[in-house]
């Protein structure tokens, strides 16, 4: 009789990964003639969480230099507070545009 067993042999593997952090994107608000400055701050205070001090300095700042920056984030929020703001301002009815660029 013989006395041979089968063995399973299960090899572990590792995968480094090296992951940077996502890339950081500005947002941009541009100025028009047309969007109150009061629809401005509460922009910058409702999406994207600026206190009112700081959001009346950015607006300000809109309107003297004629775009300011009022965020850096990573793309994908970035671009999701963008659109966000756009679609707001656009339903009530200011042109209000928003850039993104990276960092």
């Amino acid at each position: 009789m013989s006395n041979k067993t089968d063995t399973d042999i299960a090899v572990k593997t590792k995968t480094l990964i090296n992951l940077l952090p996502p890339s950081e994107h500005k947002v941009i608000y541009l100025n028009d003639e047309i969007t109150p400055m009061d629809f401005v701050i509460d922009s910058l205070i409702d999406v994207f969480d600026h206190d009112f001090s700081t959001a009346e300095v950015l607006t300000q700042r809109v309107h003297e230099e004629g775009s300011a920056v009022v965020a850096v984030l990573p793309f994908e929020i970035a671009e999701h507070k963008g659109l966000e703001t756009t679609l707001i301002a656009r339903k009530n009815g200011y042109p209000l545009q928003v850039k993104i660029e990276p960092e």
